[in-house]
């Protein structure tokens, strides 16, 4: 623990789907004072995400799907994405490559770290390995679409990098992990 906080209490408000806890601790501030601090976490474990592409035809792989918190904000639309997911016991090169056939239908000869990022550290306590692969059609082994019984409902996407960021630039795509992800393929392909 650092010497900044101290005195850390724990409250569960919620342990469904994922755990939600008040935490009252105490905070140093920059001037030496002490004061007490009340915050909510929000724990659903780490995940993984995933941006496929192929350098011969220029395209990459995307998921579309709905997603009830952007639905209840107003984006009514399913989101379009990078393949992600939680990591659950395995690490996240394991996690990336389950993922990526469970909802890509794409099995990977080699897989590449990007980073490790905390999405938003302000509530979720998530950290999300990202990845990019390179593929083409001969890495396809099945049709993707997620686990009916998990409730996903997947479509998967394969558009030119060059309509993604168009997507980017046109609000099509709005999630923050894609964006991450499609600025670092072009920029890396580029150079």
């Amino acid at each position: 623990m650092s010497d900044q906080v101290r005195n850390l209490v724990f409250h569960t408000l919620s342990d469904e789907w994922a755990t939600l806890k008040r935490v009252t601790f105490d905070y140093r501030r920059h001037d030496g004072t002490w004061e007490t601090q009340v915050r909510q976490t929000y724990d659903r474990g780490d995940g993984a995400v995933i941006l496929p592409y192929d350098p011969d035809r220029g395209t990459v792989l995307l998921t579309r799907q709905f997603r009830i918190p952007a639905y209840v904000t107003g984006h009514i639309e399913p989101l379009i994405e990078a393949a992600a997911g939680l990591l659950d016991a395995d690490d996240p090169e394991t996690a990336i490559r389950r993922e990526a056939e469970e909802e890509l239908g794409y099995r990977f000869s080699s897989v590449t770290p990007v980073f490790k990022v905390y999405m938003s550290p302000g509530s979720v306590t998530e950290q999300l390995s990202f990845f990019t692969a390179r593929y083409s059609p001969a890495d396809k082994v099945s049709a993707g679409g997620g686990h009916a019984g998990e409730g996903e409902d997947i479509e998967v996407l394969e558009v030119p990098l060059t309509d993604a960021l168009r997507m980017v630039t046109d609000g099509v795509i709005v999630d923050a992990k894609t964006i991450m992800l499609i600025q670092h393929l072009l920029l890396t392909e580029r150079t």
